[in-house]
């Protein structure tokens, strides 16, 4: 039985980072699937591992890890296996440059847009005392505000413009990037690529008047190729929920603009 246990929900955004990059380093792994709709997260169980309460979190032995792209960064240099961050200085710090970007930047403005069209209706149905409950359990109090935002819609006009303009900007920056090389930050596939395909695998059905054949070529040749790669397939037959389904659309021969059903 191997020594690693990986806490995580579906393989999309924070969760999947780990998740791909293990699959690609080719380690074993026991799989814990926290129900991060039901607030698994934040039950005495996970609290013991991660008294945060936020997903994922890795034990290697008797070492608990937590932070997705840290925890990406372990992985690489603790197992064996094909190398996912470049040994060219310049390269590497390219990778740790999209990285931040994405991580502090774009990926905030991506999840409030998801939070607020898939997670919020997903748990609002629930029973109001048992979400108010579930609410006052979570330990850090900028992610109570966070939930109750996306529970209750209470996102602003102005946080959602702010948020797309940011989308519409990481999208520009991606293009400009995927047309220069063949992977994000690198000559070769890395851990850019892990945490870029994590947070943008659905874009061109989030997103289809800013990302499509036409206007970010490739952006979509780059999702679909690493899409193609076993890791990949492998991580996303992991998921439980609708949710990972969007990542089809890849299928798709060409996708132009327009609405997206």
């Amino acid at each position: 039985m191997t020594d690693v246990t990986l806490y995580h929900w579906e393989p999309n955004a924070n969760s999947g980072k780990p998740m791909l990059a293990l699959m690609e380093k080719g380690v074993a792994f026991n799989s814990h699937y926290l129900d991060l709709l039901s607030f698994d997260q934040h039950k005495p169980d996970y609290l013991a591992v991660n008294p945060q309460g936020t997903i994922p979190a890795m034990t290697h032995g008797h070492r608990v890890l937590t932070e997705s792209t840290a925890i990406m960064e372990y992985v690489d240099e603790a197992f064996d296996g094909p190398q996912l961050m470049p040994t060219d200085a310049q390269a590497r710090w390219r990778v740790r440059w999209w990285m931040k970007f994405m991580d502090q930047w774009l990926a905030p403005s991506f999840s409030m847009i998801g939070w607020s069209v898939f997670v919020g209706p997903a748990v609002r149905a629930k029973d109001p005392d048992v979400l108010t409950a579930a609410i006052e359990r979570i330990p850090l109090p900028e992610r109570r505000v966070a939930w109750k935002k996306a529970i209750y819609g209470l996102f602003s006009e102005e946080e959602m413009a702010e948020s797309q303009r940011r989308v519409a900007l990481g999208i520009r920056m991606l293009e400009q990037a995927l047309s220069e090389r063949e992977w994000l930050a690198s000559d070769n596939y890395s851990l850019a690529d892990v945490n870029g395909f994590n947070l943008a695998y659905a874009l061109p059905l989030a997103q289809p008047t800013l990302s499509n054949d036409e206007l970010t070529p490739n952006i979509l040749r780059w999702l679909r190729a690493i899409y193609a790669r076993p890791a990949t397939k492998a991580c996303w037959a992991m998921g439980r929920t609708a949710m990972v389904k969007r990542v089809s659309i890849l299928e798709q021969p060409h996708i132009g603009g327009g609405n997206q059903s």
